[in-house]
C-alpha cells in the first residue's frame, strides 16, 4: 500500500491560524516581549513558515491590527439596524462594541494598547479604524439631532466632538470592563448609554449645559 496523503491546509486557513496565535501572544505579552518562536509554536508551524507567509514581526503585527480592526468595525456596523429609532441604533452599536471587545480581549489589547505605544505606523492603522467608527457615530447623532430640531441642515461639526467623546469613553470603558471581573458587555453598554443619552437628550431639546461666567 502506498503512503496515505494528508490533505494540505489552504494558505488562507494557515495564515489565520498564525494570526490567531499572534494576536493572543501580542495581546497578552506585548509587542516587544512576544517572540516569533512563541507565535510559531502556538500556531503549530515552523518559524520559517511564519516568515515566509508574513515576512517580519512588524508585518505580522500590522496584519493583526488590520484584521482585528476590521472585525471590530464590522461587528459594530452589523449590530445596528438602520430601520430602528436612533436611540435603539446607538444602544445596539454600543452593545455590539462591548460584546466584541469582551469576547476578543487579546484583539482589543492589540488595538487599544499595543498598537498605540509601539510606533507611528501601528498607531496610524488603529486611527483609520477609529475614524470610521467616529464617522459612524457622528451620523447617528446627526440624524437624531436633525430629527429633534427638524433642521435638515444641522452641521455635522456641531456633533462631531460629541462622537469623539463618546468613542473615547467607549474605548476606556471597554478596557476597564475587560480588566474588572463581573462586568458584562451589557452592563458596560448600559453605563455609557445612560451617561451619553441623558446629555444628548438635553442638547437635542435645546437645553445644552453652559459653563458659568468667569
Amino acid at each position: 500500500m502506498g503512503a496515505v496523503k494528508t490533505k494540505r491546509m489552504p494558505r488562507a486557513v494557515r495564515e489565520q491560524q498564525m494570526l490567531d496565535a499572534a494576536v493572543q501572544t501580542f495581546g497578552r505579552r506585548g509587542y516587544m516581549a512576544a517572540s516569533m518562536d512563541e507565535i510559531a509554536e502556538l500556531a503549530g508551524v515552523s518559524k520559517p513558515l511564519v516568515y515566509l507567509y508574513l515576512n517580519s514581526k512588524d508585518d505580522l503585527f500590522t496584519a493583526c491590527i488590520r484584521r482585528e480592526a476590521q472585525a471590530l468595525t464590522e461587528a459594530v456596523r452589523s449590530g445596528v439596524r438602520t430601520d430602528l429609532p436612533v436611540d435603539r441604533q446607538l444602544w445596539d452599536g454600543l452593545l455590539a462594541f462591548f460584546t466584541h471587545t469582551a469576547e476578543n480581549p487579546d484583539g482589543w489589547s492589540v488595538l487599544h494598547l499595543q498598537a498605540r505605544i509601539h510606533g507611528e505606523t501601528f498607531a496610524g492603522e488603529v486611527a483609520v479604524m477609529r475614524e470610521e467608527i467616529v464617522a459612524f457615530v457622528t451620523q447617528l447623532i446627526v440624524v437624531a439631532a436633525r430629527e429633534a430640531h427638524r433642521d435638515p441642515d444641522l452641521a455635522e461639526r456641531e456633533v462631531a466632538g460629541l462622537a469623539e467623546a463618546l468613542v473615547g469613553a467607549a474605548e476606556s470603558l471597554a478596557a476597564w470592563a475587560n480588566a474588572t471581573p463581573g462586568v458584562t458587555a451589557r452592563q458596560a453598554a448600559a453605563t455609557l448609554m445612560n451617561f451619553a443619552w441623558a446629555g444628548l437628550g438635553d442638547l437635542m431639546a435645546g437645553r445644552p449645559w453652559s459653563p458659568p461666567p468667569g
